[in-house]
C-alpha cells in the first residue's frame, strides 16, 4: 500500500510540474501545483489500491466456496442416487 501512495506521489509530483512548465509558472508556483498534485495522487492511489486488494480478496473468496461446500463433510456423506 504504502508503495502505491508513494508511486502516485511521485507520479503526481511529475504531473504538477510539466503543467506548471507548460503554463509558465515560475518555479515557486510550479513546486507549489507539483506538491499539490503529488499530495492527491498519492490519496488516489491509496484509495484505489485498498478498492483493488478488497477485490482481489473477495475473488479469492468467491472462488474458494464452490471448493469448500464440494469437500464439506455433509456432502460426502451424502449417498448418491
Amino acid at each position: 500500500m504504502k508503495l502505491l501512495m508513494i508511486l502516485g506521489g511521485l507520479v503526481g509530483f511529475g504531473i504538477g510540474l510539466t503543467f506548471g512548465w507548460v503554463g509558465d509558472n515560475t518555479w515557486p508556483g510550479m513546486l507549489w501545483r507539483g506538491c499539490v498534485a503529488a499530495y492527491l495522487a498519492g490519496l488516489l492511489l491509496r484509495w484505489w489500491g485498498r478498492v483493488w486488494i478488497r477485490n482481489l480478496e473477495q475473488a479469492l473468496r468467491d472462488r474458494q466456496t464452490p471448493a469448500a461446500r464440494l469437500e464439506s463433510p455433509a456432502v460426502l456423506t451424502r449417498a448418491k442416487p
